[in-house]
Parts: C-alpha cells; sequence; structure tokens
C-alpha cells in the first residue's frame, strides 16, 4: 500500500513534510518520468483550489515536470472535476491537482489523474512513491537544455468546463423559476457554479465566494451548510447547495432549509434512475458508511446497494470493474459514470435538480424515499499510530458492542486516510445506544492512543 499517497492523495501542512516543496517537486520529476508518452511534446495539467500555498506548490511541480522535458499546462483554480475533465478533453499525459478539499487552508494536498480522468490505482502510486523514497528519482538523467519542458496558462479553462457540465443537464429543461443557494466554500466553484446555473436560468443567492487565500472552508462550505440552509429560508429557494474547496462533493438542503447528505441524494438519483430502467444492474455503489436506510429503499424498489472501502476512488474503481453507472458517499462524493469519471459537486447538483424537474415534486417530498437510521461518527484525534489489534481490549469492546446493537445496528471504525484520526461509527434505531457505545469505544481509544 501507498505511504504518501492517502485515500485522496497526499496531503498535509502546507511547506511541512510531506506538503514541503522538495517533495512536491520529486512528485512533479516522478509523474512526468512516468506518464512520459512517446509523442513529440508531452504534457501534463495542473489546477488547484483557492489556498495561498496553491502558488507555492504549483511552482515546484512545474519545475519538477519542466526539468524531465514534460511540457505543463496552468488551469488556475477549478474544481477537482473540471482537472480530471480536461485531462481527457484536452488529451494531457496527466492531471495534477493542488488540494486538500475540505480541510482549512493551512493544509495542502496532491492528487493525480491519468490520461483517462480516473485517480490512479495504488499500484501506480506505490511506483511514485518508490521513486521519490528511494532517490532514484534524482538520478535519473535530465534533458538538454533544448528540451527543458514549458509551462503555460490555460486562459479559456472556465468556459470549457462550465460547457461540458451544462451538456451534462437535459436540453429540454430549465431552471428559469427557480430560486437557489450557492455556497462555494470561497474554494474552487467560486465562478465556475455561479456561472452554470446562472446560465440555465436560475435565480441565485449566492455566498462563499469571496476567497481570500485562507478563508477557504472556514465556517461554509459542505462542511458547516446551516448558512446556506438559512438563506432558503430567508429568500423562499427552492434549494441550496454547499460545495467543499474542490468541489468534488455537494450538501444540500430543500426548501424547508431541512439538510440532505450523499446517501439521501444517492437515493433519489438511484430510484429515479431505477424507475425509469436506467440503473445498470439495478446496482448503486457506496461504501461501509452509507447509511442502513439506504439499502433499505433500495431493497424495497427491487435495487441493490454494494458496498465498498471509504473513499471515493474505490467507489469508482468498483463502478469501472462491474460497469456500474451511479455510486458515491455519504459526504456528498457522487458519480455519474454516464458523465463524468470522479465525484463532481456541480454535476449531482445538475442531476438532481433534473430529478425535482422531471418528477414535479420538491426535494421535501422526494428525500422521503428513504428512512434515515440514527447514525454517529465520532473522530478521535490519534498521537500513538498503531494497527486496531495492538490496542489492548479493542476487539473485546468492539464484539460487546457488536452485540448490543443486534442485526439493526452497525459499528465501524476505521483510520482516516488523511489526518491523525481514528473514526468511530455507530448506527441503530436507538439513539441513547448509539451515544452510548460510540462514547463508550471512542474513550477506549483516546485512553490508548491519544
Amino acid at each position: 500500500m501507498p505511504v504518501l499517497f492517502g485515500t485522496d492523495g497526499i496531503r498535509g501542512i502546507a511547506n511541512e513534510y510531506p506538503m514541503n516543496m522538495e517533495l512536491a517537486m520529486k512528485v512533479g520529476s516522478s509523474t512526468a518520468h512516468l506518464f512520459k508518452s512517446r509523442h513529440s511534446r508531452p504534457k501534463i495539467l495542473i489546477g488547484k483550489d483557492t489556498r495561498i500555498s496553491g502558488y507555492m506548490i504549483e511552482n515546484a511541480i512545474t519545475a519538477g515536470i519542466c526539468a524531465m522535458g514534460v511540457d505543463v499546462l496552468l488551469l488556475g483554480p477549478l474544481p477537482t472535476p473540471g482537472i480530471a475533465f480536461l485531462t481527457t478533453s484536452m488529451r494531457a499525459d496527466a492531471g495534477i491537482v493542488i488540494s486538500a478539499s475540505h480541510n482549512p487552508y493551512e493544509y495542502n494536498g496532491i492528487k493525480i489523474f491519468s490520461k483517462t480522468g480516473f485517480k490512479l490505482p495504488d499500484e501506480i502510486e506505490v511506483e511514485i512513491e518508490d521513486l521519490i523514497l528511494s532517490g532514484r528519482i534524482t538520478q535519473l538523467p535530465c534533458p538538454p537544455a533544448a528540451e527543458i519542458g514549458r509551462a503555460k496558462r490555460v486562459d479559456d479553462a472556465h468556459g470549457r468546463y462550465i460547457v461540458y457540465l451544462k451538456s451534462t443537464f437535459p436540453k429540454d429543461l430549465t431552471l428559469e423559476g427557480i430560486k437557489l443557494v450557492l455556497d462555494c466554500a470561497h474554494g474552487a466553484a467560486y465562478k465556475i457554479a455561479p456561472a452554470v446555473f446562472e446560465e440555465l436560468g436560475a435565480e441565485l443567492v449566492v455566498i462563499g465566494n469571496r476567497p481570500n487565500g485562507k478563508n477557504i472552508n472556514d465556517q461554509c462550505g459542505s462542511l458547516h451548510p446551516e448558512k446556506m440552509a438559512a438563506l432558503i429560508r430567508e429568500h423562499g429557494a427552492q434549494a441550496g447547495f454547499a460545495f467543499d474547496g474542490d468541489a468534488d462533493r455537494v450538501i444540500f438542503a430543500d426548501e424547508t432549509g431541512a439538510v440532505l447528505d450523499g446517501d439521501q441524494l444517492m437515493a433519489i438519483c438511484a430510484l429515479h434512475l431505477l424507475k425509469h430502467d436506467r440503473l445498470t444492474e439495478r446496482t448503486l455503489v457506496a461504501t461501509v458508511m452509507s447509511n442502513l436506510g439506504l439499502e433499505l429503499a433500495m431493497k424495497r424498489h427491487g435495487g441493490h446497494l454494494l458496498r465498498t472501502a471509504v473513499g471515493d476512488r474505490y467507489v469508482v474503481e468498483r463502478m469501472v470493474q462491474d460497469r456500474f453507472n451511479l455510486g458515491g458517499e455519504q459526504s456528498g462524493h457522487i458519480i455519474f459514470l454516464d458523465h463524468g469519471t470522479t465525484g463532481d459537486g456541480i454535476l449531482t447538483a445538475l442531476q438532481v435538480l433534473a430529478v425535482m424537474l422531471r418528477e414535479g415534486k420538491p426535494l421535501s417530498e422526494l428525500k422521503q424515499v428513504m428512512e434515515r437510521y440514527p447514525q454517529k461518527l465520532v473522530n478521535v484525534r490519534i498521537k500513538t499510530p498503531m494497527a486496531l489489534d495492538e490496542v489492548p481490549g479493542f476487539r473485546d469492546l468492539e464484539r460487546s458492542i457488536e452485540q448490543r446493537l443486534g442485526q439493526e445496528g452497525r459499528l465501524l471504525i476505521r483510520p482516516s486516510g488523511t489526518e491523525p484520526v481514528i473514526r468511530v461509527m455507530v448506527e441503530a434505531r436507538d439513539q441513547a445506544l448509539i451515544d452510548e457505545t460510540s462514547a463508550e469505544m471512542a474513550e477506549h481509544l483516546r485512553k490508548h492512543m491519544g
């Protein structure tokens, strides 16, 4: 398994290992070395979100790529799915995203797409890591001065992506007469999202669209949808969307201001596709974190829920493997494989709006297709990393809690792939039992790992 790469690329505090400039340059050189194609001018795209550290990291990666004789096309601030789309559209050899998604501005990250627009599989990330950690990347011969790569800006990147997004919305539908609230998280969607919905006819109330390099995800966006929900009620909007920093996920609120998570959005879209016989193999792909209510809703309508490990990349891998066309995560990463290769918050919003218009029902009614089981997620910050099997008494406590939860409950414990945290999730019908067992497990982990 990769060491530097987590479930969503390399991530850390900017200017500290592993997100320092030395490693960023080596990531650029290693990626260029592995993806260098045989045509005369190989090229790699680089895009980013709005973090102040993005400029510094962008320059370091660019230097590493150019040093290997590969050209760089700089997209500037652009949603992660836009970078995936343009990597394939512009026939680049790879695409690199500089973003830490939903994390605070102090963090940044690097994730890489292949020329097909899909995130790299583990084995390719291991190759990049081996080049870097073994020191071999610094020993490879560099091209002569005449063959050094060049970097240039792509001036129409926004326009290309906007046109693509609008093409995914049914041509016989319009958003005229629809009022929407958008929270762009002061992130990568701050220009793109308002343009897309405005051009399709919607009336907008927009917040989180004034990035200053340090306010990304700060009390806004998909982790803080409260302000968006309040504005829906204040302005009488039909729906609202809150994106995260790189806009590959979205959280909705209905016309009453009630928040919907990714499970509810998947239920709405999956059952609509089922109704019209357009859900491949009648199967929705989600992760082990998705609510039990989603699984039961699919069963009631003759569909199936297939679960994967946590991480949208694993959802996508299974979708591609078995040619399923809809999948995602509770966090709001939803993949419509008929339209794109990765989670896309703006595209997801367009697809849900299309269902609303086709069904002629508000979100508050559409979400009734799924009953959400009470679920609690506790993040336990750790200082002493160790395998869960090495934690004294962990397995005995796990078995005890599972027995108390019974057949209509679940306990899920997993390390985060992006930060030093153990995530404890408990799901059951009885909220008191959820609170009791989640607190018991969290305290046990804090005692031995905190």
